[in-house]
């Protein structure tokens, strides 16, 4: 850890103030998929990078607010925000779906209006499980912002040990129903086993659909997830499916752990090397190394240095160096 704080000490000077005021949407316009890559409205790789807010309930919950998305695109430089609307646990969006909806879409709006790329993450391992509450969320969300070029839909977050025709089936019934309203926007599709198999799923993508992409996670300190690992999404890149990293954290695989900077460094470089959009987890003040916020860091943004973790202070010195 000592390796660490020396790292963000020698780096402060560089990303301290400086507020940010970048339209990347108005930059970049309507994303679309060509040639098993996320392309830009002047066919150029935009690589997306920013953060991914915490489950929509929890402690991670009191961050879902216009002042931390302000603030997170002024300070951090985002370009593209994750908004993870928790489904399946107590208090989601099964059991509370005219809230949760309300909450992420307040959310989602304030993200819009600073001129960020919003990811809709239907955070649920078991979203094959809740098909017609996802058809009929995601219907929702495609009539109020078809035409947004903002928004990406993240239609199944983190699959657990089920196969891929499982969840390949469920994400067509989905993206169906999206396409009755937005034709257009992009569709990211998750992979099994968390995210991972994403060699899986190049062998047999989805047909039929145009701007579909697909999710690829790790968590750069697991043990597991190295150069295997790794060398399964080359395979997939080198057979053409287009990726966007949708979670990533800088941790283990608990969220917690070591936090290895020499092996996160070696997993940024190669999202940089492969110009992969990807969104870093995540915006919360609990206690465990993934987290970007010492507990009881301000609910509205503002957040000095001191503030903010090791995950943190590394996150936000690559955006501020490198989204421009």
């Amino acid at each position: 850890m000592k390796k660490v704080l020396l790292f963000f000490m020698s780096s402060l000077l560089f990303s301290a103030g400086f507020a940010q005021n970048v339209d990347f949407v108005k930059r970049n316009g309507a994303l679309k998929v060509m040639g098993g890559k996320i392309l830009n409205s002047k066919n150029v790789e935009p690589q997306l990078r920013g953060v991914s807010l915490s489950w929509s309930i929890w402690g991670g919950k009191k961050y879902y607010n216009a002042d931390v998305v302000n603030w997170l695109q002024s300070d951090f430089n985002i370009s593209l925000l994750r908004v993870s609307m928790a489904v399946q646990p107590d208090g989601g969006y099964l059991q509370n779906p005219v809230e949760q909806e309300q909450l992420v879409s307040n959310t989602i709006d304030a993200a819009i209006k600073k001129g960020l790329y919003v990811l809709i993450d239907w955070h649920d391992h078991h979203a094959n499980e809740h098909l017609e509450q996802s058809k009929k969320f995601f219907a929702g969300m495609a009539r109020k912002y078809a035409g947004t070029p903002n928004i990406i839909y993240e239609i199944f977050n983190e699959p657990e040990k089920i196969e891929w025709q499982t969840v390949k089936d469920y994400a067509v019934k989905v993206i169906t129903e999206i396409r009755k309203y937005d034709a257009e926007n992009i569709i990211i599709v998750g992979s099994p086993h968390w995210d991972q198999d994403i060699d899986v799923v190049a062998q047999d993508p989805i047909r039929g659909f145009s701007n579909i992409a697909y999710s690829f996670h790790f968590y750069a300190s697991e043990p597991s997830h190295q150069e295997l690992l790794m060398e399964r999404a080359n395979e997939a890149i080198v057979a053409g499916l287009p990726i966007f990293v949708t979670e990533w954290g800088v941790g283990e695989a608990s969220g917690d752990g070591k936090f290895d900077l020499g092996k996160t460094a070696k997993w940024f470089d190669w999202m940089e090397k492969n110009k992969l959009s990807w969104a870093n987890w995540n915006i919360t003040d609990k206690k465990e190394t993934t987290a970007i916020l010492q507990p009881g860091a301000s609910l509205s943004g503002n957040w000095k240095l001191d503030m903010l973790t090791p995950a943190g202070l590394y996150i936000r010195t690559q955006l501020k160096k490198l989204n421009k």
